[in-house]
């Protein structure tokens, strides 16, 4: 599984309120170049080609808990899969981004190690952890 890497710029979001990660709607969107920690919205990220089963700007990515306990709030997300319908990628990361904030920020990423073309009908699945979460502030 791989581990999130934050933006530096969502740091500052959070606490100005760009983000209600609870309610907002947020998307994996996937990219063969590497990001920079301080890109800070989509438009910043060069997508994979739209098409074979790849929409712009992705996939969403369903909250199934957005809750505190003893003061250290946790975010899970259901699992997200991509569908080839036809060749799709490559790419090498999994870019996590809020589509509801103004400016499509962005929250963090995922490096797979190397690059991934997936054929026509295979499945690719980003593997958000459901015990620890996908990222918590305390």
């Amino acid at each position: 599984m791989a581990t999130i890497n934050k933006f530096h710029s969502f740091v500052e979001a959070l606490a100005e309120k760009v983000h209600n990660l609870g309610a907002d709607t947020l998307k994996i969107a996937l990219t063969n170049s590497a990001p920079l920690a301080t890109n800070t919205v989509l438009a910043n990220i060069t997508q994979i080609a739209a098409g074979n089963g790849y929409t712009t700007g992705g996939n969403q990515a369903t909250q199934t808990s957005s809750a505190q306990s003893g003061g250290t709030y946790k975010l899970v997300l259901s699992d997200v899969v991509f569908t080839a319908t036809g060749s799709m990628g490559p790419f090498r990361y999994a870019v996590l981004h809020n589509e509801t904030a103004p400016n499509d920020e962005l929250i963090g990423w995922y490096d797979y190690g190397s690059s991934i073309t997936l054929a026509s009908g295979e499945t690719f699945t980003v593997d958000f952890d459901p015990i620890n979460g996908v990222l918590t502030v305390q």
